[in-house]
């Protein structure tokens, strides 16, 4: 007869996985992709190293699970803020929620967008532009059929400004930077204009999310 976990086995081998991918987060806040390793996970997270492997079966499958979440994360941020108001509204949200939360951890910020990883990790990237991509294109799309903004292609100029913010923020990024004066604003002003919107929004404050 095969073995059947009970429900109390099994939640605590979910908290023990869920454990071991906080401890993993947290080391790539602090040290990047290439800092982290299988090791120094299981330290983190109070389990011996054989414990991760039981439930990862490498470096690749736990970042994988990190990426997923924490791309996620970031995702569902940018789309809360960008799903009402104007079309500038919208597009301004989502440069100044990005931009502003990816500055705030600029090294896990760094993991998730540019630097060099294993080529599983970097799919899961890919994944993560594509539905950042989705939110701006939704913001111009509402903006080009309310008459807002002027007809183009929103999944062309969308892939275009991920693809500007990304390169933007690498530099900032990988430097540890935890914070500019000019570089959100800078964005924002970028977007808007590639958009054909108008000026920012009156009653905003630049540089911080809504």
């Amino acid at each position: 007869m095969a073995y059947r976990r009970t429900p109390a086995v099994q939640q605590r081998l979910d908290a023990q996985r869920d454990s071991i991918a906080s401890a993993a987060v947290a080391l790539l806040t602090e040290h990047g992709y290439q800092g982290l390793s299988i090791a120094a996970v299981a330290e983190q997270a109070g389990v011996a190293t054989g414990t991760v492997y039981r439930h990862f079966t490498d470096k690749s499958d736990l970042m994988i699970r990190v990426f997923r979440e924490q791309c996620r994360r970031e995702v569902d941020a940018v789309e809360a803020v960008a799903s009402a108001g104007s079309a500038a509204e919208r597009v301004v949200r989502v440069v100044e929620t990005f931009a502003s939360r990816a500055l705030r951890k600029p090294t896990l910020a760094y993991a998730l967008l540019a630097e060099p990883v294993d080529a599983a990790v970097d799919a899961e990237r890919l994944v993560f532009r594509r539905a950042f991509a989705g939110a701006f294109a939704d913001a111009i799309r509402h903006g080009v059929t309310t008459g807002e903004l002027p007809p183009q292609d929103p999944e062309l100029v969308a892939a275009a400004l991920v693809g500007a913010v990304g390169e933007v923020l690498t530099g900032p990024l990988r430097a540890g930077v935890a914070s500019t004066t000019t570089t959100v604003p800078d964005l924002v002003t970028l977007a808007l204009r590639a958009s054909g919107a108008g000026p920012i929004p009156p009653h905003r404050h630049e540089g911080a999310p809504p």
